[in-house]
Formats: structure tokens, sequence, C-alpha cells
């Protein structure tokens, strides 16, 4: 049960900027889906197009990158549509959530079987090209469907500074470990069930279970706050909606928001091309059994879920910015060592492994606790609250992040003469210039990503200090609206 009034006066009065721990989990949960298929997709969905499907690795990359012609509308447009849905029951937020989450299961699941077209080698592998790109353009739209009304969200929890960052680590948590757990049930799936296709088969239905039943635990989990926030919201008098076009104006217009999808964009290529191109590392460079990658993966989150609780407590003493130059400067000293690592140094490549994990903690937590300051400021000029606007630019990000990541790392793979398997074959045994492509995605590629975002974080503007004047400035104009 919920607790509304018609005019909100009771949630406004009792609306608090502390959560309690029910709610933080619930909240946290809801990453858990879009983190396994997220996740999964990061690191295997390459390596299941070229060794699994027979597909190209040039093709294989191509895949997600179309898929995102369409999300560039995609995005935006349920950005703007959630800010104006309405629901006494559910909010702004949470129908979509509990709509979408079946759907997005049953599409996450899709992309990872391999459906015989043809017995003929080349139009089997043009069909599944097909196959693969409509189902990963519908499936797309489902994450975006749970994704994006998620991550607006996180404002709506709390408007306290600190307490953000202590929901963004729950989060965060929920993330890691959905890709945590997907890598436990990766190893012990690819341990036991030799044949590919078995194996991501019933890899991806038991992820597809796990990451609907989550999206509903956050759902219900989260209401109650969520609905509080609305009577409070509703109690004051909003402006007139402005158009779409001049919406988005504004938000390119917001220099802190530049400098955040900046930071990200940067941070999450580096993700995402680390990501991917790992278990080519381990398997063709260091030559390590396919049943090693997993374990080499779990390092690294691991890693990542435990400092997120560090820097997130960190964060609270010497700030964001400074979190997030010690975590990423850790990261670019393990990617210049990994360059010249050689096969069979196992126990350093698991060192190596650790160190990067305290750095990409701090890629998945700090841009994120800066968004909702973004979007004060926003509110502070403009009047209006547009978490989902906002957020559809960085959900349209992470996941062009995730698909330029693919697109690069495979494209560089054909270049450099990679051999993809046949399916149902032994894995090839790769050329000189393919490993050293491998060497090079896996080191300098995310060097230089890096770089690039602790460039934008050294001039990223809105301090604790800042902050703290706008949301004053805020209180003071509800109390005069009030």
């Amino acid at each position: 049960m919920h607790n509304s009034s018609p005019n909100g006066d009771s949630e406004a009065t009792s609306f608090s900027d502390k959560l309690d721990l029910k709610t933080k989990l619930a909240y946290g949960a809801g990453d858990l889906g879009p983190a396994i298929a997220a996740g999964i997709g990061g690191f295997f969905l390459l390596v299941f197009f070229t060794n699994v499907a027979g597909i190209p690795a040039g093709l294989a990359g191509s895949i997600l990158l179309i898929g995102k012609i369409w999300d560039a509308v995609n995005d935006p447009i349920v950005g703007v549509l959630t800010d104006k849905t309405k629901s006494r029951r559910w909010g702004r937020r949470l129908p979509w959530l509990f709509y979408g989450a079946i759907p997005f299961g049953i599409f996450f699941f899709l992309q990872w079987i391999v459906p015989r077209f043809s017995t003929e080698p080349t139009s089997q592998m043009w069909s599944l090209f097909w196959y693969y790109v409509v189902i990963g353009v519908v499936s797309q739209v489902f994450y975006t469907v749970v994704n994006l009304p998620y991550t607006a969200m996180t404002p709506e929890l709390t408007q306290d500074y600190d307490e953000r960052t202590s929901l963004n680590s729950f989060r965060f948590i929920f993330s890691i470990g959905g890709s945590i757990f997907s890598l436990i049930l990766a190893q012990i799936v690819f341990s036991t069930i030799s044949d590919r296709q078995q194996q991501f088969f019933i890899l991806a239905a038991i992820c597809a279970v796990v990451a609907t039943l989550s999206l509903y635990w956050c759902v219900y989990g989260t209401r109650d706050r969520i609905l509080a926030f609305e009577a409070r919201r509703t109690a004051v008098e909003e402006p007139p909606a402005l158009p779409i076009k001049e919406q988005f104006k504004i938000v390119f217009t917001n220099k802190p928001f530049l400098f955040v999808i900046g930071i990200y964009l940067f941070s999450w290529l580096a993700v995402q091309v680390t990501a991917s191109i790992i278990p080519y590392f381990v398997v063709n460079y260091l030559q390590l059994r396919e049943a090693q990658v997993p374990t080499v993966l779990i390092a690294v989150q691991g890693t990542a879920i435990f400092m997120l609780i560090v820097w997130s407590h960190l964060s609270k003493r010497i700030g964001k910015k400074t979190v997030y130059f010690m975590g990423i400067i850790l990261w670019i000293l393990a990617a210049i060592r990994l360059y010249f690592l050689q096969p069979g140094q196992l126990g350093l490549m698991f060192a190596l492994a650790v160190i990067t994990g305290m750095g990409v903690s701090t890629a998945y937590l700090i841009p994120w606790s800066m968004m909702p300051d973004v979007i004060e400021l926003d509110e502070l000029n403009t009047g209006q609250r547009r978490e989902g606007i906002f957020y559809g630019f960085m959900v349209l990000l992470q996941k062009f992040g995730l698909a330029f990541g693919l697109f690069l790392v495979g494209n560089a793979l054909q270049a450099s003469g990679f051999r993809e398997a046949a399916a149902g074959q032994e894995l090839p045994t790769q050329p000189e210039s393919a490993l050293f492509a491998i060497r090079l995605a896996a080191s300098v590629l995310p060097v230089i990503f890096l770089i690039g975002g602790l460039v934008l974080a050294y001039f990223y503007p809105i301090t604790r200090e800042i902050h703290a004047e706008i949301l004053l400035k805020l209180k003071e104009r509800k109390q005069g609206n009030g």
C-alpha cells in the first residue's frame, strides 16, 4: 500500500533525503538486469559472433553499431516520454520497468541462439547477420525502456549530495555484482558443457530470468518512495513545459553536462574495449584455456565492487574529481604494463586485473554521481526537472560506447588478419599481426580514452560548495512558491 493524498501534503512534509537500507537495495537491484545484459554482451558477444556463429570479426562488430543508428533516435524519445508519463499507481518511471521487464528478458535471450537458415555457408552467414541485427535492435529498444527510466530515478529518491553517492554505490554494487554473477555462471557452464552453442544458450536463459526478476524487485521496493516524491513534486507549481526542440537546446547549453557526458563517454569506451578484448587476449595471446577467461574478468569486477565502497567513502572526504583521478591513473599504469605481458605470466595478469578493477570502479561511480548535480543546475536555470532527457543521453552514450567499442575491436581484428572459427569447429591459430592488434587493443587504446577522461574531469566545474549553493537557491525558490 502507498499513502497518497490529493494535495501531497503528507508526503511533502515526511519526505527525507536519507534513504533506508530496503530502498537502497531495491534501487540497486534495478541495475542488476541491465548490468547482466550489458556485461555478458560486452564480454562475450563479439566472441560469440566470431567463434560460435562463425561471422567474420568486422561484420560481427558492425551488428551492434547498426542498432545505434536507431538508438540515436530511440533514447531521447523515451527520455522525454518518461518525463511526461503520469500514473497514480506507479509514478513517471516505474510503469516503464513494470511493462518492459519481460520483453527485455526475452529479446536478450534471443541474441544468444544460432538458428539454422541455410546449409550453404555464405547464405547462412548473411541470414545470421540480419537475424542478429533485427534482434539486437529490438533488444536495445527494451534495454532503453527499462534502463533509462531507472537511471532517471536517482535524483527523485534523494537530493542529498553525499546520499546520492551512497545510492550510486548500491546501484553499482548490484551492477558489478551482476557482471560477477554472470561471469561465475559462465565459468561453471563453460567448464561443464563442451558444446559452444549450448554454453551460451544455457548462460543466456538463466541470465534472462534473473534480469527480469530483479527489475520487479526494484519496481515494488522503490514504489512508495517514488510516489512520495511525485506528490511532493506536484505540490509545487511548475512553469509550462518547453517544446522538445527547446529542451534539447537547453540541455546542450548546460556546460557541466557536456563535461559529464564527455567524461563518461571516454571512461565507458575504455571499459568496453577492455571487456571485449580480454577474452581474445587471454585465449589467443596468453594461450590459456577459454574457461579461464571468466576468472580473469572476475578479478577485475570483484576488485571493482569492493573498491566502490572504498571510493564512495573517500569521495566524501576528498571529492569526486580527486577520486576519479586516483582510480583512472591506477588503471592507466596497469594498461601500460599489460602491453609488455608475456604468455605464461598468469600471476602478473591477475595482479594487473586487480589494479584495473580499482580504476574501473571509478569509471562506473563518479560520472553517474555527477549527473544529479547537473540536473539540479538545469532546474535552477529553467524551473523544470527533466531527468529523462539528461539520462536519455547518458544511456545513449553507454550503449554507443558498448557498440563502438565492439565495432572498433572487431574491425581492428579483421584488418589484422584475425581468423574466425567455423561453427562447431576448433579455434584456429592466429597470425602474429592479429596477436599484435590484440595487445594494442588491450593496452594502448584504453589509455588514450582514459587520458581524454582525465582532461575533462580536471575542468569539471561543479564542486561540493557550488552544489550546496544550487540546492540553497532551489530551496528558497520553492519556499517562495509555497
